[in-house]
């Protein structure tokens, strides 16, 4: 069953209140590589359906899921 929006919002929420713009995160990429990068954009729930951040050195959004 998918997360409701106030379930992602506050994942959202409390992702960007530990890690503002600037900060180094890791992300767990496709293949198994970890990539470190920093927090370019703050978090948001894109088209009221998926959690994501937007990272240095990375073109599109990257699933909040797979960032720590």
């Amino acid at each position: 069953m998918p997360e409701s929006i106030d379930v992602m919002q506050s994942k959202v929420d409390a992702f960007n209140k530990r890690n503002p713009i600037g900060s180094t995160v890791t992300i767990d990429a496709d293949l198994g590589e970890t990539i470190e990068t920093k927090v370019r954009h703050p978090a948001e729930v894109m088209d009221g359906h998926t959690p994501v951040v937007w990272l240095e050195g990375i073109r599109w959004a990257y699933l909040l899921d797979r960032v720590r």
